[in-house]
């Protein structure tokens, strides 16, 4: 019992370090895009990502070859593609929109991930994760106000990015039903670096020696976060750790309001509320059918 408990709070601790580790990536996804391409931005920082998996994979029994032999390369070729678009749209909307905006609407992924479940995987939804599900998109559009002054198509991206990762993390959880979970990871990895650099390659542009000092920093806080989500998982069930990630929530509107004069604006707040709320109802009640939640690395 001891032991559990330990695991269970070495896991909460991982699986704050990610979240905060990926709003430090958000931060430098901005700040870059900014000043360049986005699809130049993710290229590189998937090179990057692409070398940790195949290191991850050299460790792996019977090495390379044997390790990531995968009977469904279609399946990680679209998980693959659905990821890499999602990324490139989520890093657009940051230089658009800021983080904090981007981020209080990506909040209703889980919820759509839950939606989705039924046609996708053939999973029943009660009631009381629907009634969640709607007062979670209800949630959606105190944050963008639709028909107001202030709502822009731009506030959209985040939502088309949420619902392409929810697609994106079904498929991963078919993926995984099939065989071993870091297949998915490893492919998800090579196939995007693939996809990316044919995509991104077109668009390079030279950077300055200190945009390289924090591309390089960039690179290694993707991988680093990733590391983390992975041992996270490890040590500790996915449901006992998953409400800790809505903590990413926090970190990036105090990287948002420090680091970008960003501001939170009263309707923003009020959504994110609503979202994350009924987000963690849903997982509740995930938690009472033993249904478990998707651990994901977002590469």
């Amino acid at each position: 019992m001891n032991t559990t408990r330990q695991n269970t709070r070495l896991g909460i601790a991982l699986m704050i370090a990610a979240v905060f580790s990926f709003s430090v990536q958000d931060a430098l996804s901005k700040h870059l895009a900014a000043a360049y391409n986005p699809l130049m931005v993710v290229m590189i920082r998937y090179w990057v990502y692409a070398v940790f998996v195949v290191m991850l994979a050299l460790r792996r029994p019977g090495g390379l070859r044997r390790g990531v032999k995968t009977r469904h390369p279609w399946l990680h070729l679209t998980r693959a593609t659905l990821l890499i678009a999602e990324i490139c749209v989520i890093v657009t909307a940051y230089t658009l929109i800021g983080l904090i905006n981007t981020h209080a609407v990506f909040a209703v992924c889980p919820l759509l991930i839950a939606g989705l479940s039924v046609p996708i995987l053939g999973e029943k939804v009660g009631l009381g994760r629907w009634i969640a599900i709607a007062v979670g998109l209800a949630g959606v559009l105190v944050i963008l106000q639709p028909g107001s002054g202030v709502f822009t198509p731009a506030a959209l991206l985040p939502l088309a990015s949420a619902t392409m990762f929810a697609f994106y993390s079904l498929l991963t959880r078919r993926a995984t039903q099939a065989e071993d979970a870091y297949l998915s990871l490893f492919w998800s990895g090579i196939f995007g670096a693939a996809l990316i650099t044919v995509v991104g390659l077109p668009h390079w542009e030279p950077m300055s020696g200190a945009d390289w000092g924090w591309m390089a920093m960039y690179g290694l806080v993707a991988v680093f976060a990733n590391w983390l989500l992975i041992r996270c998982y490890e040590v500790a069930e996915a449901s006992a750790v998953q409400p800790f990630a809505y903590l990413q929530i926090v970190f990036v509107s105090i990287v948002g309001i420090v680091v970008f004069d960003e501001t939170l604006a009263s309707n923003v707040l009020i959504g994110v509320v609503i979202v994350v709320g009924a987000g963690l109802v849903a997982l509740m009640l995930e938690r009472k059918r033993g249904l478990p939640p998707v651990p994901e690395s977002v590469a």
